[in-house]
């Protein structure tokens, strides 16, 4: 009598911890791009703020018309494909801009779909397809030979960089405050095994670092409070062929002016290995 309402004890509690588990992986692969991306819609600067020349560009991807901007460099050493974050619009880019430009490069910079004034709305699939429509813009429309791209990576667009040198050979690559695994910037490390099953290794950045073949440089900071500074160290010590690491302070989002003198030195030093003296 005992044994038999045990196991129809455990056998209830079974079934309601499983209808729990369901609910609980239905609702990650749900509000997972929740998580992830956070777009604005209204552009509140543009590269004329910056007394910048600059093409106002619209190109498609998967169907979608994404915008963009093409800021040419007097005689440019390279040219910058820039994947931004997950937050805000390439509006709030402008600091990235200057810096890149005063560099001696040109820039495209473009919004994901779902972001600033491109049309449709972010998917984890969406924004890897507009990725690749980009850097077919820049080498098809533009006639940007591959070897003169630099393709950087800001957070989760570090991640996207890295998922294109799968399909792609870019002249050289940066990654800003990346991480390594898609759910590792979320601090929740004892979810992740349920992350993982529920909307799978959607990006995949180590095994991605594993494969790169070109020179990468590995921006990060130790007060990043958004991505951790050990998934910084993870893609470095991941990447076996020629790499640079460099260590600033600052946060997540103002490591970079915070830092400016150590972060465009360290543009600077790299650029001229690989692209010569601007």
């Amino acid at each position: 009598m005992l044994f038999s309402f045990l196991f129809r004890l455990l056998y209830k509690t079974a079934l309601f911890l499983g209808f729990l588990l369901v609910l609980l992986l239905v609702g990650l692969r749900l509000f997972f791009p929740s998580m992830v991306f956070h777009p604005t819609a209204t552009v509140r600067s543009t590269p004329q703020d910056l007394q910048l020349e600059y093409e106002d560009v619209t190109f498609q991807s998967d169907g979608l018309a994404l915008h963009g901007w093409y800021i040419p460099a007097y005689r440019a050493r390279a040219t910058v494909l820039f994947l931004h974050g997950s937050g805000g619009n390439i509006g709030n880019r402008m600091g990235h801009i200057r810096i890149l430009h005063d560099l001696g490069l040109s820039v495209f910079i473009f919004d994901y779909r779902g972001y600033g004034r491109s049309g449709g709305t972010a998917s984890v699939k969406g924004v890897g397809k507009d990725a690749r429509a980009a850097w077919d813009w820049l080498v098809k429309e533009k006639g940007t030979s591959p070897s003169d791209i630099v393709l950087l990576g800001r957070s989760f667009g570090g991640a996207l960089a890295l998922e294109l040198t799968r399909s792609v050979q870019p002249g050289a690559l940066i990654l800003e405050s990346t991480f390594a695994s898609p759910f590792g910037f979320m601090r929740l490390d004892f979810l992740t095994p349920l992350m993982r099953f529920a909307v799978g290794d959607i990006w995949n950045p180590l095994e991605a670092a594993k494969r790169l073949t070109v020179p990468t440089l590995c921006i990060h900071s130790p007060d990043d409070g958004v991505v951790p500074f050990r998934e910084g160290q993870k893609l470095y010590n991941a990447i076996r062929g020629e790499k640079t690491f460099v260590q600033i302070r600052g946060g997540h989002n103002e490591g970079f002016a915070q830092s400016r003198s150590t972060y465009t030195a360290a543009l600077e030093n790299f650029l001229t290995d690989h692209f010569g003296r601007h």
